[in-house]
């Protein structure tokens, strides 16, 4: 009988000798390539911490102590030691998250995945105990790129106040986040992994001096005492010192035994302690190993034996971005680009293979991103800053005071905007045309296919007086949807043939094919529809308010949330123009939504085309009277075959 299928919670672990604990680990992993193979996720950080898990559990007693994770794609081995072993809908609908979830277990306590923020986390709740006074520990599991995020040193400048307050920092060295790990900490990080312990040469020391007559004793005891010079010139961590924290390490990340006695000497501590470990990333699986961009930092279902995917992927929206800014790089001497942390994910390796001296990799550092970038800008280039959008929600004040207000030319490119889905409530990019509008000067683009992309992004990079925005989608990029038309500078997807149409309706971005099959449904119940791309969604086009005063009413159809998003934009400017028109927008509610396949949010939060048609046929029926309510006009739509794919 295998040893993880015994294994119903942590307490399971005790009664394991070494050996056993070994021969667990390797299930473990067998376990983690088959079941990711099946589903996707996150497998080589996983694969990297799978004895440091088990130490972990073996050392402290969760749930009575807080074990948190930063972040959260490494929690899959602790998932399955606390009781979590069905992965067959890892990431899907009703199954597993991808991260620590509160709904899943006690075991789990933080389940946003922006990463730098576990020590903050951990200094509240060790003062919580403090002030309670609970005799349990906090511990903070780190990865060394999220160290690179100045929250965590800000969280480090705190804990290292209070000396007799229980609270265990282990960083996960594994010199990568997504990519290899850069900046000063890195370097750190390095000398520390490639010299010989203080406490090793000190030990020997001490063996030779006690076997010198007279002189022996006393010269030890001044070498002791001039440690910290000492303990900085053979092993530099005198950094973690210096701040208060006492330092356990490095420690071999895949040996059980030494983890367990390092995380016990910290647990007896009574104060802050950095336990540096030692991880391979993709550790024990070959292909994870083989591959240098980022060790299988997160995959698509593949084949488990070779790691190549189970389908190829066509062109994504990542994909024609990153290609466009090598042709731009190409016309441009001035144009830069900056990641943080994400070179490969945002789609930025073809322009730092080809511009290797104009691509800046911040590290999880969004805020000091958007400040370098308006430091670029104000000496004369243009910094491309390409970040998901749910990550560029930390740099705000940046965009905003450093940025913004500056009048620097800087392009934000916002990959995964709107639902992402599968990576759950943190990952889903749906709040940045929101927050965005209330920037001033700030002009904000959503193309609607990949043309649009690279147009887009060229207009973009042409202002050098304001913040321009660049968003879209995660995965596979449609279809081009053409225009019909242009009106000022929006372009007419669908014109509706006669001169007093029923409603106009405004497609943001991705949405487009979308919007048109919506119209194809009115149009089956008799309603006129002009559909429209505003393609730059800030500030509102001043053809918006003429083209609006045409119809009976305006819809608007985007992937972001209702609440202050484009449709309020739009709301705003019709009313600021004395336009009277019933206006009618469609959205993400406000609450954070479930990982599921971006389908089914879609279908969850009513935004499909039989959803919206539905509602916009009682609106224009109850200002006709044709239907007594919105009921019956529901009726009618239902009875429309929808569109199929």
């Amino acid at each position: 009988m295998p040893l993880l299928t015994r294994i119903r919670g942590p307490r399971d672990l005790d009664r394991l000798s070494l050996e056993e604990l070994e021969q667990l680990a390797e299930e473990i992993r067998t376990f983690l390539v088959d079941a990711v193979a099946k589903t996707g996720g996150h497998l080589g950080p996983n694969l990297g911490v799978v004895e440091l898990t088990i130490a972990l559990h073996r050392v402290f007693e969760s749930p009575k102590d807080k074990v948190l994770w930063d972040t959260g794609h490494q929690s899959y081995v602790h998932k399955l030691l606390t009781g979590r072993q069905d992965f067959s809908k890892l990431k899907m609908k009703g199954g597993l998250s991808g991260y620590p979830s509160q709904a899943e277990s006690e075991h789990d306590v933080i389940e946003n995945s922006h990463a730098s923020t576990v020590l903050g986390w951990a200094d509240g709740i060790a003062k919580a105990n403090q002030l309670r006074k609970r005799d349990s520990h906090v511990v903070a599991v780190i990865g060394d790129g999220a160290l690179t995020g100045g929250m965590a040193w800000e969280a480090l400048n705190n804990i290292a106040e209070a000396k007799d307050r229980p609270l265990v920092i282990v960083v996960n060295d594994n010199e990568r986040s997504y990519a290899p790990t850069i900046g000063g900490l890195a370097n750190h990080l390095a000398t520390l992994r490639t010299t010989d312990g203080y406490e090793r040469f000190l030990a020997r020391t001490k063996d030779i001096l006690d076997r010198t007559p007279v002189l022996g004793k006393p010269l030890y005891e001044t070498l002791h005492g001039a440690k910290k010079g000492l303990k900085d010139f053979i092993a530099p961590q005198g950094m973690f010192e210096d701040l208060g924290l006492k330092y356990v390490g490095p420690i071999d990340g895949h040996d059980i035994e030494a983890l367990e006695s390092a995380l016990a000497r910290a647990k007896r501590f009574g104060g802050p302690v950095i336990v540096h470990c030692l991880t391979e990333k993709g550790r024990g699986y070959q292909p994870a190993l083989q591959d240098e961009a980022d060790r299988f930092h997160g995959i698509g279902p593949i084949h488990p034996d070779t790691g190549v995917p189970v389908k190829a992927s066509g062109a994504d929206w990542t994909s024609v971005f990153g290609d466009e800014m090598v042709e731009l790089g190409k016309e441009r001497e001035d144009i830069v680009a900056i990641t943080a942390a994400m070179l490969q994910p945002v789609g930025l390796k073809k322009f730092a293979d080809t511009f290797p001296d104009r691509i800046y990799d911040v590290g999880i550092a969004e805020q000091h991103g958007a400040v370098s970038a308006a430091g670029l800008a104000h000496a004369g280039v243009h910094p491309v800053f390409a970040v998901y959008a749910t990550f560029l929600n930390r740099a705000f004040d940046q965009v905003l005071m450093d940025v913004a207000l500056h009048k620097c030319g800087v392009t934000f490119v916002l990959d995964r905007a709107g639902v992402t889905g599968t990576d759950g409530a943190s990952h889903n990019g749906m709040w940045d045309m929101s927050i965005l509008q209330v920037v001033p000067g700030l002009r904000l683009a959503a193309p609607r296919d990949a043309d649009q992309v690279r147009a887009q992004l060229r207009e973009a990079v042409a202002v050098d007086d304001a913040p321009t925005v660049v968003r879209f989608s995660k995965g596979a990029v449609g279809p081009a949807v053409p225009a019909v038309g242009r009106v000022g500078g929006m372009d007419v997807l669908r014109e509706p043939g006669t001169d007093r149409p029923d409603v106009l309706l405004v497609s943001v971005g991705a949405l487009a094919p979308m919007c048109l099959e919506i119209a194809d449904l009115l149009d089956k119940q008799g309603i006129s529809t002009t559909v429209v791309d505003p393609r730059w969604v800030k500030p509102v086009d001043e053809a918006m308010a003429p083209l609006a005063d045409r119809h009976r009413v305006v819809v608007t159809v985007e992937d972001n949330s209702r609440v202050g998003g484009v449709g309020s934009a739009i709301a705003q400017a019709l009313r600021d123009a004395g336009v009277d028109v019933p206006l009618r927008d469609f959205g993400i509610p406000p609450r954070f939504l479930d990982h599921a396949s971006r389908a089914e949010v879609m279908a969850e939060i009513g935004l499909t085309a039989p959803d919206i048609a539905r509602q916009v046929t009682g609106l224009v029926s109850k200002l006709d009277g044709r239907f007594e309510d919105a009921a019956d006009a529901a009726d009618a739509v239902d009875s429309v075959e929808p569109a199929r794919d």
